[in-house]
């Protein structure tokens, strides 16, 4: 157990504030990957084949804390060089749709363990969700390049980065 473990006997707080800027902008990361996941996620219900009640159902509420997750994990990336993001504006744009998916697929396996009438609802979702997430290519990169650009506006307005040994 190292002394960035808070349950180590050795851990202190940081007096940076770095980590607490990380948990931050994690948490904003997040919260802005689902609200940009939602006009994602209506295109693709509009593209796909699905029934109704059942896709809303596993496309919004399933799908969303895995792009959730996506974006707390790569916002602090997004805080780095121009360079560093563009290459998580790319990473996003491939990483929503494999995570929206996964996560309605994983749902609707465990979905239909419970709903006696359909024992495989996880195969055409999948083919349905790769069909939309393929259909709405050009919608997820203008996405994506939105909530980088969020990300990194979101940083600089509030000013929540720590302080580094040249400012001090």
């Amino acid at each position: 157990m190292g002394p960035n473990n808070p349950w180590s006997p050795q851990w202190r707080p940081d007096p940076t504030g770095r980590r607490l800027a990380g948990i931050r902008t994690a948490r904003r990361g997040a919260l802005l990957a689902s609200v940009a996941y939602v006009p994602l996620a209506a295109a693709a219900l509009a593209t796909s084949e699905l029934p109704r009640g059942v896709a809303l159902l596993l496309v919004l509420a399933i799908g969303s804390p895995g792009v959730a997750l996506l974006g707390a994990g790569l916002a602090p990336a997004a805080l780095g060089s121009k360079v560093d993001a563009v290459a998580v504006g790319i990473a996003f744009a491939l990483g929503c749709p494999v995570a929206a998916v996964t996560s309605i697929v994983i749902g609707a396996f465990v979905f239909s363990l419970f709903w006696p009438g359909e024992p495989d609802l996880a195969g055409p979702i999948l083919r349905a969700g790769v069909g939309a997430a393929l259909g709405i290519a050009p919608l997820v990169a203008l996405i994506s390049a939105a909530w980088v650009v969020a990300i990194r506006w979101l940083d600089r307005s509030r000013g929540s980065r720590p302080p580094t040994a040249s400012s001090a």
